[in-house]
């Protein structure tokens, strides 16, 4: 195992709270590096540039690290096919159901319900800012956010579909193939479950959360953060929180042990969920999951992949003594919690697309009570 694992907060979180943020917007072209040596003269100079070692502000815009390509009409198609419920076997379920573009990219659930009202083993992840994570899913078993969105909609408990039946709700409806056509130019046949997964994965893209009041801060405005929220800082750096939740996101990118020092109490760490062991059958990764990303963490309780803990200051505590084998005292407790309010970002406004209307061959909504996984008629 890492000697970086021996450090600290892993899996947990996914959070934040609207921060006050400066009237002063940051320069979106100039860099943490650029801000220190611009003003070496602030106070703040010396934490600006530890911080601008560990963290990096989120960009105006993101790219695919496949590089595929985000066009307007693919990212169009996409949107309309992340709100559209007939997506789902029963009519009823929708990306937005569980990742709610409102509610910070998650359901705010302790688990996600899906079909049958049946209840998900694990708290909804945040979609926002999911572009900069190395992979998706608690245990990241989807190595890119096309992968991901195939899963949902294939799972028994979630959306209940199939490809196939997905595929002819798409063909049936006029909209959709004019859609898929502007969206994938020149291909012979444009509706596939691969393009499908493709269209969600360029609008996902889009959906970052930039100038947080932190992220104002690191690039030189000092005012962007108040004291205490800058004592969170620094009481973040000081018990090593970055070596897990670092970079643009703050996390999202390595594994690691959920109690690395300490197992959390099992209603936090159910037994049953082993974690990422599922997806490699490796023994070290007993209890593994990805490191949540803690931007806009304040926003989406309940924490953990248990989602069984709904304040962000409860779940700090859990995280420093299960991942650092420490205890924190109140204040500092109490700033990091303020702290992690800073990462809350500028919330994507979109506005809900008008959804193709259905055509005569269109697939009926199946009845919800029907068992996970029945196939459609």
């Amino acid at each position: 195992m890492s000697p970086r694992s021996v450090f600290l907060l892993s899996t947990a979180l996914a959070f934040a709270a609207p921060a006050a943020f400066a009237q002063e917007a940051a320069d979106p072209t100039a860099t943490p590096e650029a801000a220190v040596a611009e003003a070496p003269g602030s106070p703040d100079a010396e934490l600006r540039a530890e911080a601008a070692e560990w963290f990096q502000p989120i960009p105006r815009a993101a790219e695919l690290p496949s590089g595929r390509p985000m066009t307007q009409p693919r990212i169009e198609l996409g949107k309309t096919l992340f709100f559209d419920p007939r997506m789902s076997l029963s009519g009823v379920f929708s990306c937005q159901s569980c990742h709610n573009v409102g509610l910070g990219g998650t359901d705010m659930l302790e688990t996600s319900v899906g079909h049958g009202w049946q209840q998900g083993p694990r708290n909804s992840p945040t979609m926002l800012n999911a572009v900069f994570n190395a992979a998706q899913f608690w245990d990241g078993r989807a190595e890119d956010m096309a992968e991901q969105a195939k899963g949902p909609v294939q799972a028994g408990v979630e959306m209940n579909n199939t490809p196939d039946n997905l595929i002819e709700t798409l063909q049936s409806m006029p909209g959709y193939v004019e859609l898929f056509q502007a969206a994938f130019p020149g291909e012979e046949q444009p509706i596939t479950f691969d393009n499908f997964a493709l269209a969600i994965e360029a609008f996902e893209a889009t959906l970052i959360t930039p100038n947080s009041a932190f992220d104002q801060w690191l690039m030189g405005i000092d005012g962007a953060m108040n004291d205490q929220e800058k004592s969170g800082l620094r009481a973040y750096l000081d018990a090593g929180c970055q070596s897990c939740h670092a970079g643009v996101n703050f996390g999202g990118q390595e594994y690691y042990p959920f109690g690395l020092i300490e197992a959390p109490d099992a209603s936090v760490r159910p037994e049953g969920d082993v974690g990422r062991y599922q997806v490699t059958q490796t023994e070290d990764d007993q209890y593994v999951f990805r490191a949540a990303p803690l931007r806009n963490v304040a926003m989406t309780p309940p924490y953990f992949h248990s989602g069984v803990i709904w304040e962000l200051e409860d779940a700090v505590r859990i995280m420093s003594s299960a991942q650092l084998g420490t205890e924190l005292t109140d204040e500092q407790a109490t700033d990091i919690t303020a702290f992690l309010g800073t990462l809350t970002g500028e919330q994507p406004q979109i506005v809900h697309p008008i959804l193709p209307v259905r055509g005569e061959a269109t697939p009926r909504p199946q009845p919800i009570s029907l068992p996970a996984n029945a196939p459609a008629e």
